[in-house]
């Protein structure tokens, strides 16, 4: 307007001559508006005083402000790394699998016969003689590379036994079966369903370490099932818990994907077979740990029923 700001709101000219007290002509003024302003005292810059708005009750919410809940939950303890395993929260805190039967999946031989006889492979008597046997095994192209042969290790009366597909390097230095950092997962998972590494048998179908860790071949399964076949033989434990794809396609013979062998019990010859992720691949993708932990869970409970029946 040219004029030093002033702040008429919605209000119209009488109006705010009005509010300032110039609502009645000054003798003597000017019919100009501006004149009658300044007449009534009014100095440029002048504006009515502005209401303060009402108080509030509640405290406006502040962004990002966490719910009670959250403020109250405890704080997320730094120690938990990549590799850790614990049951997932939304889980009861049990060894205990959910109740109810589980599907029946695949079967592969007979209850009744061993698993093979002295036409295919010697009859080893004891562990220590497969471990032997293997450290001298020259049936594939396996043991040319690999500085230490990994037969296996754990308890010869072990209720449950776990079969894992192949050496890695830590293995493959040490000469025993998981002890790199899937190996110290794997403990962490028995320990979940108080299972103790020292109570169970632990091994792998291949007993040398593939180059770069690269899967195995068709050849060198065949080479070496047969020396976990009699291990599983001369052990006869109550549950068998197969790790990772090969190890569940290898025993029990199929081309099916570790998803759809999941959450059933296999028998292998009498023996019940459930099929689960390899630790190797829960560190890589630790989403896994929840169907991990689901499938251990029913491992253990069919163990204890096993046991529990004699």
């Amino acid at each position: 307007m040219g004029e030093s700001e002033l702040v008429l709101d919605n209000l119209s000219v009488e109006d705010a001559l009005r509010l300032l007290g110039a609502g009645n002509p000054v003798p003597g003024g000017s019919a100009d508006w501006r004149a009658t302003l300044k007449q009534a005292g009014a100095t440029p810059g002048d504006a009515a005083p502005v209401k303060p708005p009402p108080r509030q009750t509640q405290p406006p919410a502040r962004e990002h402000e966490p719910a009670p809940e959250a403020r109250n939950a405890p704080a997320v303890d730094p120690m938990r790394k990549r590799g850790a395993f614990e049951p997932p929260r939304a889980q009861p805190q049990s060894t205990a699998a959910p109740t109810g039967a589980p599907p029946n999946g695949l079967v592969v031989g007979n209850s009744s016969r061993e698993l093979f006889g002295a036409q295919q492979q010697p009859q080893y008597g004891t562990l220590d003689e497969i471990a032997r046997a293997v450290s001298s095994c020259t049936k594939c192209a396996l043991h040319k590379g690999a500085r230490n042969a990994v037969p296996g290790e754990g308890s010869p009366n072990a209720a449950l036994m776990c079969v894992g597909e192949a050496p890695g390097a830590t293995e493959d230095e040490t000469g025993r079966p998981f002890v790199g950092q899937a190996g110290q997962l794997l403990t962490k998972i028995l320990a979940a369903i108080d299972l103790k590494r020292e109570d169970v048998f632990i091994g792998n179908v291949l007993k040398h370490r593939p180059p770069g860790n690269r899967n195995p071949l068709p050849d060198e399964v065949r080479a070496c099932s047969p020396y976990l076949i009699r291990q599983i033989e001369l052990i006869r434990p109550k549950v068998i818990l197969a790790l990772g794809t090969f190890a569940a396609q290898t025993l029990l013979e199929t081309k099916l994907t570790i998803g759809k062998l999941r959450g059933q019990v296999h028998r292998y010859y009498g023996v019940p077979l459930i099929v689960t992720y390899h630790p190797a691949a829960l560190l890589r993708n630790p989403s896994w740990k929840r169907p991990t932990w689901e499938d251990v869970q029913l491992a253990r409970r069919i163990l204890d029923d096993t046991i529990a029946r004699g």
